[in-house]
């Protein structure tokens, strides 16, 4: 066990929280406000963790099975540690909640007036991929998106105090494509995990198989069905993105850093000309600053 597994078993809290420095986007960059970057970091330490139960990269050892109730015996259980995190997280709106991350939300959830429904949401798309492994149409990938991915942006745009229901359901959009681009990056891990988040449909229509993604670099049925769900993302992210102009100060910045982020991963995806399967293809720095100055002039 080495850097951050090390951390997790001994202090759980610290461990995942460690792991923001490894997200594809500034979870709480340094030119926020010091109480906005508080609060984000502490719904970052709960979608972080939730992804976490639900993908099965908890440390072993057990922590934060303990630290929910949770036996020895069920502790490799998703579903019922799932279980035992949401009923954890009503205790941040009723009572104490047992762990730690949960804790150092209650502040925030009390200062902002955060509703249990974004985190609901976060934790039932982690419990839908326990069951649901592939998705027939892009409308049923949607639907998985709302609360794997929606509940993130509403979430930010409550702790900074500037929700409104068009900033709302720009950001859904925005949200959503993020969501589409990483699992796009992400196909060859996915499919180790059983699950596809290519939609049936598409599969179908560009004559690709699951055993296609499992090869150790693309064909060219798969290369366009990812050029063709990419571009699905990028139309999204550019109907989001008049929620930067919408706002102004250091929030249009992050907003615009989110929406340039997806950009530029889609930039990296046609640079490889579609080939995800070796690997996720990654923007670089220069391409992602030249996407937030793109995005910040309103030229996307």
């Amino acid at each position: 066990m080495t850097g951050t597994g090390t951390a997790r078993a001994l202090d759980p809290e610290r461990g995942t929280l460690d792991k923001a420095a490894g997200e594809n986007f500034p979870v709480a960059p340094f030119f926020l406000p010091r109480a906005w970057r508080t609060d984000l970091m502490a719904v970052y330490g709960f979608a972080r963790l939730v992804d976490d139960i639900g993908d099965g990269d908890l440390t072993p050892g057990g922590a934060d099975a303990r630290l929910l109730g949770v036996s020895p015996q069920e502790a490799e259980d998703r579903l019922v540690l799932l279980d035992a995190f949401e009923a954890d997280l009503h205790r941040v709106f009723d009572s104490t909640p047992r762990h730690p991350l949960l804790r150092r939300l209650q502040p925030t959830v009390r200062r902002r007036s955060l509703t249990p429904g974004p985190f609901l949401g976060l934790i039932a798309a982690n419990r839908q991929d326990q069951l649901v492994g592939r998705y027939e149409t892009y409308d049923d990938l949607l639907a998985y998106c709302e609360l794997s991915a929606n509940p993130v942006g509403r979430l930010v745009l409550a702790v900074t105090g500037t929700s409104t229901p068009e900033r709302i359901r720009r950001s859904d959009m925005i949200c959503t494509a993020l969501q589409i681009v990483e699992h796009l990056q992400d196909v060859a891990e996915d499919l180790g995990r059983d699950r596809v988040y290519l939609p049936a449909a598409d599969m179908k229509r560009f004559h690709v198989q699951e055993a296609d993604l499992a090869a150790e670099s693309a064909g060219a049925s798969v290369r366009a069905l990812i050029a063709y769900e990419a571009q699905r993302a990028l139309d999204l992210l550019n109907e989001g993105a008049p929620l930067v102009g919408s706002v102004h100060g250091r929030l249009k910045l992050l907003l615009a850093g989110f929406v340039a982020g997806g950009r530029a991963a889609v930039r990296a995806i046609a640079a490889a000309d579609y080939d995800v399967l070796p690997g996720p293809p990654k923007p670089g720095k220069v391409q992602l600053l030249r996407e937030v100055g793109v995005t910040l002039r309103g030229e996307g």
